[in-house]
């Protein structure tokens, strides 16, 4: 496809989606939805924030997956699409995987009600047609930021979505790690 004036300000050599690891994409919805909360779509903002919550649950899922186990990627993206959903990934792949004692880990059962709370509200949105305030964006999207920072956290010391995303690191992992 041509590229347009339109889309001008864009890199020719922006790779396509589905070509992106899983932190760039989670870059790129995190950026997506500051647009979308800065152009006060709260119900489009909190369906983005989801999405970047569960990319981060994927990402963490194949972390620990290929660290602590022998199965190979397909394997792992097929349990993923198995637990379909932000809660399923938390509660049956990651904290199983990450946490030697999920029961009484104070993270463990953070993680697990926080992907709960951001689940609810999205599923509200997408599944019953829920139309959502400013109010109610902003406290998902919180809840969805100390989620993704969180689990990403866990195998990135120091993550921080907002730092990933900004404008100044463009993407690129190692430039936003040293900022």
């Amino acid at each position: 496809m041509a590229q347009t004036k339109a889309d001008a300000h864009r890199k020719s050599a922006r790779k396509a989606y589905n070509e992106r690891s899983d932190l760039e994409k989670l870059q790129s919805q995190w950026t997506k939805l500051s647009g979308l909360h800065g152009r006060d779509e709260p119900s489009a903002a909190i369906v983005r924030c989801a999405t970047a919550a569960e990319i981060a649950a994927n990402y963490a899922v194949r972390t620990e997956w290929s660290k602590k186990t022998q199965f190979d990627a397909a394997i792992i993206d097929q349990f993923l699409r198995w637990a379909n959903g932000l809660p399923l990934k938390v509660e049956r792949l990651f904290v199983p995987v990450f946490f030697a004692t999920p029961t009484t880990s104070p993270t463990a059962k953070a993680l697990i009600s926080s992907a709960t709370k951001i689940n609810k509200v999205r599923n509200a949105v997408v599944h019953q047609g829920s139309f959502s305030n400013r109010d109610e964006a902003e406290a998902i999207i919180a809840e969805a930021k100390m989620f993704i920072n969180m689990i990403v956290g866990l195998s990135i010391d120091g993550f921080d979505i907002e730092t990933r995303a900004s404008p100044a690191s463009d993407g690129d992992p190692a430039k936003a790690a040293s900022q």
